[in-house]
């Protein structure tokens, strides 16, 4: 039995992905498909409900993304949010015109409780309004159900055909009350069950992979340690045991001990683990490279090139598997790919290596169900709860060459602040160490010295595309200063980046 769905359109809104997660967080499935998705394809999806998303346009502008008008007449629920909402009226008899004042930011917004979309809030709530064009003309049998002082119109509504519309985003924290909104048309208006959940996904999966694969085959799988190809290694193990097999490169440029303890996690699951100790190669590609880019080039060609060699040492294996997820997918716009995307934590697999199929057993997930996946399936906090890391690794958080040397101190240095802001309990969704290339006058005992400068990055971010830096205690980043000056031999000055994104990146180079 499949599970409900939610089906949420997309007209080019921000935060689409954002609310596909927050229906999933009420116990529904949900999936995004483009707002040009055909009629005959919605029937066969067979949704409990649609969401269209917000977007940048104008409905009125000639060559502005639309929905077939159809599908208000289908008798599916549909709530739209924002350019969501325009389009519901738009295409429904209503009027959209541009404000005369435009409204953005958190406004308070008065609405009518006896409506079904907002059982259980209050008459006046805080809701995050982003618009330069407002419904001035609701289309008939639909009646207005909230309005904030500038947008006569911010909600609205025709229950009998169960079309619900808001002006604002309830999809954002930014919208206090929104999650209850969203549970609001996904139980009362959609009669959802809520069937969706890990424990489900893994089960079904499992038959999934096994149903692929066959009873015999094996399948390869490159092995980074991070989040993602971490739980599809152990999803894998589960469904096909002993048939796995994770070639995990170790290129010497990984944070402190983090080789051994990927090594430690899945040793001890039935699967074939390979780990290739290819450092000193790695290192001496990058002899003399001072510029990113080509650390970034040498390091994801290089990973290829021992990937192949390892794997073709194997014999004939038909299935490939990577740890792609459920972003990944929408980014690149392969609502229905199947085609072998490059691997997202190094350079691309090889091209030139025969797969009969890709096996990607979480690209329905998203990053926070993939760590719950993760904990189902017995990974330690380790391994779930790893930080954002880098394919080309400590190789772009040291500055200029990369050295053995180099990277020695880097790991001692990023592992002390690790160790410290962890033990802090301060918040910051990442953090690290980056050795810059500079070097400064310093003084330790009578001496003078002469030593690289490390500085310390935390930011704190929803999404990864903006930043702002943590602002963590001068008591916390005194300790970390003062231990890694004493214990880190070969620096003798810390400093700490307060710079957001943009204009800065989160990493350095």
């Amino acid at each position: 039995m499949e599970n409900e769905l939610i089906l949420v359109l997309d007209f080019g809104g921000q935060y689409k992905q954002l609310i596909a997660r927050k229906v999933r967080e009420q116990g529904v499935y949900s999936v995004i498909e483009p707002c040009t998705l055909s009629i005959d394809k919605i029937k066969e999806l067979a949704p409990i409900g649609i969401i269209l998303t917000g977007g940048p346009d104008s409905v009125y502008a000639e060559d502005s993304p639309k929905c077939d008008p159809e599908l208000f007449r289908l008798g599916i629920p549909i709530l739209g949010i924002c350019y969501g909402m325009q389009i519901m009226a738009h295409l429904t008899g209503g009027e959209v015109t541009p404000c005369s004042v435009s409204e953005y930011g958190q406004i308070e917004t008065s609405i009518d409780v006896s409506s079904r979309l907002f059982a259980g809030l209050s008459e006046t709530e805080t809701a995050l309004m982003s618009h330069t064009d407002r419904v001035t003309r609701l289309p008939e049998g639909f009646r207005r159900i909230a309005y904030t002082p500038d947008c006569e119109n911010a909600a609205m509504e025709n229950a009998d055909k169960k079309l619900y519309a808001v002006q604002f985003h309830p999809e954002v924290e930014h919208t206090p009350n929104g999650k209850k909104l969203l549970n609001n048309f996904v139980y009362k208006v959609c009669g959802a069950k809520g069937d969706y959940t890990m424990k489900d996904f893994i089960e079904k999966q499992v038959e999934m992979i096994r149903a692929q694969v066959g009873e015999s085959e094996r399948v390869l799988l490159a092995l980074s340690g991070g989040v993602d190809s971490s739980v599809c290694a152990a999803l894998l193990s589960k469904a096909i045991p002993g048939r796995l097999v994770c070639i995990f490169v170790d290129h010497g440029l990984m944070r402190k001990d983090e080789g051994d303890q990927i090594e430690a996690v899945f040793s001890k699951r039935d699967l074939v683990f390979i780990r290739v100790n290819a450092e000193k190669r790695f290192l001496g590609k990058l002899a003399g490279v001072t510029d990113p880019e080509r650390k970034r080039k040498i390091i994801g060609a290089e990973f290829v090139q021992v990937f192949e060699e390892e794997a073709r040492k194997l014999g004939s294996i038909k299935f490939l598997a990577q740890g792609t997820i459920y972003p990944d997918v929408i980014e690149s716009g392969a609502y229905n790919s199947a085609n072998i995307k490059s691997h997202h934590n190094v350079g691309g697999l090889p091209e030139n290596m025969e797969f009969k199929e890709l096996v990607e057993p979480l690209r329905s997930l998203f990053k926070d169900e993939v760590r719950a996946v993760g904990y189902q399936l017995g990974l330690p906090a380790s391994i779930v709860e790893r930080q954002p890391f880098p394919g080309p690794g400590l190789a772009i958080r040291c500055i200029g060459e990369v050295t053995k040397e180099k990277l020695d101190i880097l790991r001692e240095a990023d592992a002390i602040f690790r160790e410290e802001l962890e033990k802090s309990g301060e918040k910051s969704q990442q953090y690290f160490a980056v050795l810059t290339g500079i070097r400064s006058v310093g003084v330790m005992g009578d001496g003078r010295t002469y030593d690289y400068t490390v500085a310390l990055r935390a930011v704190n971010t929803t999404d990864f595309m903006t930043c702002e830096y943590a602002k963590l205690s001068h008591e916390l980043l005194g300790r970390v200063s003062s231990r890694i000056a004493n214990e880190v031999s070969g620096v003798n000055r810390v400093v700490y980046d307060i710079t957001g994104k943009p204009p800065a990146t989160i990493e350095w180079e």
